[in-house]
């Protein structure tokens, strides 16, 4: 059974701050949009407060809703911050040797970003399921690609021997403390934007974006109420807190490659056992049909990991009652919302 992260492990505030600090010129600070399930009171500047009407929420939501906006970061992902927080922090002469990652896509985005930052070869082990336009978009950033196995965990082992062979540093997506130090950076700018937020909703692939969000999030407002999603498909972190062990599961069916390695990492899992209230599974067509919502209604184009916390309250998953201010963020940018994906 695991040993929980010791506390004094933790994420604190300063790494926060530090990460935000180190990456400041490298990413964007994203925006948030607040979504009314009520009519906007006359004489509300909306468009000028960001605040758009939406009533379908009311059906769901019994408040409104914020979305962080973090499809628009730099390569159409948080994963920026986690990557850029790592690669920035490398000496330079164990940069020069070169990057090294494996990834569902998004994550290797930001890694081929941040090589091209530094200027630094950086080569992407890709498992067989990732798109060929994301492929074409990582070598775009000047990375090579590797295609290896079927899922992220398959792509992972290869990556590993490379990294292994030819000395470059290997770029873990979501079991590193700078990289969970860099996702958590989001917690920092959405309570500055909204300090009333009282829960999140965040997706959960590895556990690296829900780990700095829930610990960030705590460490500056104590009571806040995290909520992990997972796809049906790949409940991953949600039968390892129940196991209260690492569980790697047998097989992946979704459709959201960014959301599904087969098993996550002892870092994560310790430290979302400590901040994170529940986890909820969401299906495909629950997330195509939040891609969709957030496409029909503000124009955004997301994929289907990236709409995974607005399925989840669109659905009623989310576990929200009592809640007077959530925040959902969208986390990846993409096309499932258009209606030629099937």
């Amino acid at each position: 059974m695991l040993a929980p992260t010791p506390r004094s492990l933790l994420p604190s505030l300063a790494d926060f701050e530090q990460a935000r600090l180190r990456i400041a010129r490298a990413t964007l600070r994203t925006p948030t949009v607040q979504l009314r399930a009520r009519e906007i009171p006359a004489g509300v500047p909306a468009i000028a407060r960001g605040i758009a009407e939406h009533p379908v929420l009311s059906t769901a939501l019994s408040c409104d809703l914020l979305l962080k906006l973090e499809c628009l970061q730099v390569t159409g992902s948080f994963k920026a911050r986690g990557a850029m927080n790592r690669v920035l922090a490398l000496d330079p002469e164990t940069a020069r040797r070169g990057l090294v990652t494996a990834s569902g896509g998004n994550h290797g985005l930001a890694v081929a970003y941040a090589g091209r930052a530094i200027d630094v070869p950086t080569t992407v082990f890709l498992p067989g399921r990732t798109s060929e336009a994301k492929a074409a978009r990582i070598e775009r950033w000047g990375a090579q690609v590797v295609r290896a196995g079927d899922v992220w965990d398959d792509a992972h082992a290869a990556a590993l021997e490379h990294a292994a062979r030819t000395a470059t540093t290997y770029i873990h997506p979501f079991a590193d403390p700078l990289v969970v130090a860099g996702q958590g950076t989001l917690s920092l700018e959405i309570l500055e934007a909204a300090p009333d937020t009282d829960a999140f909703v965040v997706a959960i692939g590895g556990g690296g974006l829900a780990a700095g969000v829930a610990a960030a999030a705590r460490a500056l407002r104590p009571g806040v109420r995290v909520i992990g999603v997972e796809p049906v498909g790949a409940p991953t972190l949600h039968e390892s807190l129940r196991a209260r062990e690492v569980i790697e599961l047998r097989e992946i069916a979704t459709r959201a490659t960014t959301l599904a390695p087969r098993r996550t990492d002892a870092y994560n899992l310790g430290i979302l056992e400590q901040t994170l209230d529940d986890v909820v599974l969401v299906t495909d067509d629950e997330m195509r049909h939040a891609a969709r919502f957030l496409f029909d209604e503000l124009g955004v184009g997301v994929e289907l990991s990236g709409a995974a916390a607005v399925a989840a309250v669109l659905s009623r998953k989310a576990p929200l009652d009592g809640v007077a201010a959530p925040c959902a963020l969208v986390c990846g940018a993409g096309t499932d919302a258009l209606p030629h994906t099937p």
